[in-house]
């Protein structure tokens, strides 16, 4: 039993927080280049395999969650065996990326704002460091009017990648980041407008109908577009 455990550690290693700390990275280039469906997915996928490694670690059964954070959370809050005492800024970024962070292919309208990035950084701060065994990150809290603690996780990506001055994700992983690297943040300046793009049938509620025939459209899309009928354009 043991053996097993330890097996499923390291798959929750490799597949989750590994592959999630790149999803992060990916996430903040998108953010810097102005892709705003590129940074709000990556954004999501960070989220969401870091809640699933949470959920695994923990042993908490998650076969149904799929791409929801919503449902990650609450399967976390009812297990009773971890409490992550995420902040209501978190909470919000939480419901925006459930709302936004899933679309591929612009079948809703997608937007972000310039400081966005700070709430993706503090997301994946309240989080990751639930994701390892060792208690010591675990403690670490946020103060307001206080730069965020560093973190520091075993055998991490991130550490590694902000360890490793040449190598190519460091810089990317750094920018302005508050949360993250070797040195303590008072202050980081971004980009203070915003980014959105009109989804085709937001532009054009009838064409739902024709689209429709030939690939799929997820339900909660038709049914938001289904206001075409009415005259009125769906908030998507």
């Amino acid at each position: 039993m043991a053996e097993i455990d330890d097996l499923l550690d390291n798959f929750a290693f490799r597949c989750f927080r590994e592959v999630t700390d790149c999803d992060y990275i990916c996430a903040r280039m998108s953010y810097r280049a102005w892709l705003t469906m590129q940074y709000l997915w990556s954004s999501q996928q960070a989220l969401e395999k870091y809640l699933k490694r949470i959920l695994l670690l923990n042993r908490v059964e998650a076969v149904d969650v799929g791409h929801r954070l919503g449902v990650a959370l609450r399967k976390l809050q009812h297990s009773s065996k971890v409490a992550l005492g995420l902040t209501d800024v978190t909470l919000d970024f939480v419901e925006y990326l459930d709302a936004y962070g899933r679309f591929r292919y612009l079948e809703a309208s997608p937007f972000t704002f310039g400081r966005d990035i700070i709430k993706l950084d503090r997301a994946v701060w309240e989080r990751r460091r639930f994701c390892t065994r060792f208690t010591a990150p675990r403690q670490k809290e946020l103060r307001e009017g206080q730069p965020a603690p560093k973190v520091r996780l075993p055998g991490g990506y991130l550490e590694k990648v902000a360890d490793d001055l040449k190598h190519p994700a460091r810089e990317p992983l750094l920018w302005q980041n508050g949360f993250f690297g070797r040195r303590t943040r008072r202050r980081v300046r971004v980009y203070r407008g915003f980014s959105f793009t009109n989804s085709p049938l937001f532009l054009y509620p009838d064409l739902l109908g024709e689209v429709q025939k030939y690939v799929h459209v997820p339900k909660d899309i038709k049914d938001a577009y289904c206001a075409a009928g009415t005259g009125r354009r769906p908030r998507m």
